[in-house]
């Protein structure tokens, strides 16, 4: 059987099905209409585990971090979004697109208290509103991509088209 983006799992329309979604997820997701939800096993909920338990390809999988900078006393957040093949250039391409002298991946629990959403399950759907979305462009070629749905008991699949449509999303090329 060859892995692909849908996998094994029964997918069924997110907006249907918004108590499988973390609050803000579920605010937003009507903004995504492609957006489609399955329940998963939280302990199945990173990546690798998740690929190799659903057979959803690695390729259709993106991972979502979020990033603090700091430039001037200043501290900006975004998310950044790259497939779970691959690994974005956190400390070049985007640290000089947000401008910022100083950038890492933004605490654990710090990211779970912004982001209202489970550490493992952050998305960029729901995200706070002045958060730039920094999509790599190779999940936008990607076509359809399983991302997390703020909670580890799911996930969500969506076409790509739809996350570039999101507010503050932009496309650039962080992959390492």
């Amino acid at each position: 059987m060859v892995s692909s983006a849908e996998g094994t799992l029964g997918w069924e329309p997110a907006t249907r099905h918004t108590e499988l979604l973390a609050a803000p997820v579920a605010g937003a997701i009507g903004t995504t209409p492609s957006a489609l939800v399955a329940p998963i096993d939280p302990t199945l909920a990173d990546t690798a585990a998740f690929c190799e338990a659903y057979d959803v390809a690695m390729e259709h999988s993106a991972n979502c971090v979020v990033v603090a900078g700091k430039r001037g006393g200043e501290l900006r957040y975004a998310a950044v979004l790259v497939l779970a093949s691959m690994r974005a250039d956190i400390n070049g391409a985007v640290r000089r697109h947000l401008d910022v002298r100083k950038i890492s991946f933004a605490p654990m629990d710090q990211a779970v208290e912004l982001t209202t959403m489970e550490y493992g399950g952050i998305t960029p759907i729901g995200l706070p509103a002045d958060w730039p979305v920094l999509v790599d462009d190779a999940v936008v070629a990607a076509g359809r991509v399983v991302i997390g749905s703020g909670i580890r008991a799911s996930k969500v699949l969506v076409d790509t088209a739809d996350l570039v449509a999101l507010p503050t999303a932009q496309v650039l090329s962080l992959a390492q």
